[in-house]
């Protein structure tokens, strides 16, 4: 494993490595950074992946972190430095000469740009056909030195104005493309084989390889953006660019910018994230259920031990369950947040007495029932909950106010003086009546009501956004991702 040049020194690259971890969320202490510099003496930098696998036993402590520290891993410890060796000695049998530094495929010196990118791809086709990643990790690398350059070319030019991009090197490239081709090659393959073949098995073979190449393609594309990064890492330094380009965890990604893809992650978390939520909140229960000291108690069975008092007694609770009921907010521009919360919530559901959960985008309905019977795919719930319960009227935007005041007339009796309520959304009222009056009824009538707000408070109260009136009246939180979200229900929530 070639080191990256910056930092020289082994210990300063660990620690840069460790502080752009905890930069991210990971909560790595003396002790682990100890452990970790002990697994380098031990292996040191010979097999590159025994070192990734050592540091990480070493670092990492909870689930959803291995993305983080495998991206920031791929910085700090590269597999090489400047040009991948097939650039500087020249792609492919037949491809030209592009070692003279790192020309793009828009150089005019270049030879052939159109043949450089054809024998790319027709290398590329035949890794994805032989699903040879070492293949595709070189070519990844040839991808990026060819089509990957923007900015200055020399030395001159201002800083920052150099850098190496995959969005850049995967548009001129396609891989996307390729998946016709592959699917021929490898049912070329196949077919060379001989015998009678079955049927059935063709018609798996037909619905299953198209999922597995575009697979592999995605794989692919993630090599793209290592090289691509490790290659900004060299002209902009490693802590710089492991800070910004790395992609945060998934309890750490807001839930307004999450894609759909990082939104399916989050997902994966939830039920993690409920055990650890259902461990805190028992050992609360159980903290509270013991009570404060009773003073006369404890005097009377100090006589027996000469007024010492070595056995305390405590006024014993027995604390009930709290009731929890959801007001959710599943218009488009919230609707991942309100999704997540309500799927956490449900796989919390044994501690608390009694869940229900409302629905609105301008009308307001219970879908406790769609939550509970559409458990089995957690990707399609706003989707049911949209299709299936009456939260639209005659319009398809957010009326907070309308469905305040339909949840107080209508569904007030879901709540208690025993009852907690979480209200979703971003407060955003498209300019009508916010419809205090209503807050305020559900106010004086449950034992307490928060406000999770996803949106940052600098932004509560621009545009359309009715926060401020609403968190004169109840409490307002920002959560802005899971990890957030998590704090928040361990702290407040009561037991």
């Amino acid at each position: 494993m070639t080191g990256s040049g910056e930092p020289a020194d082994l210990s300063a690259r660990l620690t840069g490595f460790v502080r752009t971890l905890r930069g991210h969320g990971l909560r790595i202490g003396p002790a682990e950074t100890v452990d970790a510099a002990a697994v380098l003496d031990v292996l040191g930098l010979a097999e590159r992946e025994q070192v990734r696998a050592g540091l990480a036993a070493a670092l990492l402590r909870t689930d959803g972190q291995r993305g983080v520290f495998d991206a920031t891993f791929d910085l700090f410890f590269p597999l090489g430095v400047g040009d991948p060796e097939a650039v500087r000695r020249g792609a492919g049998p037949d491809a030209p000469d592009i070692a003279e530094g790192s020309r793009t495929a828009s150089d005019p010196a270049d030879p052939d740009p159109a043949a450089l990118r054809e024998d790319l791809r027709a290398r590329l086709a035949a890794a994805l056909a032989a699903d040879d990643l070492a293949a595709q990790a070189r070519l990844a690398g040839e991808a990026v030195a060819v089509f990957g350059r923007y900015g200055t070319t020399g030395g001159a030019g201002s800083p920052g104005t150099d850098g190496w991009s995959a969005y850049q090197t995967l548009g001129r490239l396609a891989p996307e493309t390729l998946l016709a081709r592959v699917l021929a090659a490898l049912r070329a393959g196949a077919g060379s084989g001989g015998g009678a073949g079955d049927a059935a098995g063709a018609d798996l073979a037909d619905r299953v390889l198209p999922d597995e190449i575009r697979r592999r393609i995605q794989g692919f594309r993630a090599m793209v953006a290592t090289e691509a990064r490790r290659r900004a890492a060299e002209v902009r330094g490693t802590e710089r660019v492991a800070e910004r380009a790395v992609a945060p965890s998934p309890d750490r990604i807001d839930f307004l910018a999450a894609g759909r893809d990082q939104l399916a992650e989050l997902r994966r978390t939830v039920h993690p994230l409920a055990r650890k939520l259902a461990t805190r909140l028992a050992a609360r229960r159980r903290r509270a259920a013991r009570g404060r000291i009773d003073l006369r108690r404890t005097l009377r069975r100090s006589l027996s031990t000469g007024g010492v008092p070595l056995r305390p007694a405590y006024r014993l609770r027995r604390p009930a369950r709290p009731e929890l009921v959801l007001l959710c907010d599943v218009s488009g521009s919230v609707a991942g947040f309100a999704d997540f919360t309500m799927l956490l919530v449900q796989a919390m559901r044994d501690q608390f007495s009694k869940v229900r959960v409302f629905a609105f985008v301008n009308r307001t309905a219970e879908v406790t029932d769609l939550l509970t019977r559409g458990g089995g795919d957690p990707a399609s719930l706003a989707r049911r909950i949209l299709t299936e319960a009456k939260v639209m009227g005659y319009h398809g935007n957010s009326d907070y106010g309308s469905a305040l005041g339909e949840f107080a007339e209508r569904h007030l009796d879901a709540v208690g003086p025993r009852t907690s309520v979480l209200i979703l959304g971003d407060a955003r009222n498209n300019h009508r009546d916010p419809n205090l009056p209503a807050l305020h009824r559900i106010a004086a009538r449950a034992r307490r009501v928060y406000w999770l707000n996803p949106e940052q408070p600098a932004l509560w109260g621009t545009g359309d956004s009715a926060a401020p009136a609403y968190a004169e009246a109840v409490e307002m939180h920002s959560c802005r991702n899971a990890r957030r979200l998590g704090e928040f229900i361990a702290r407040l929530l009561p037991v």
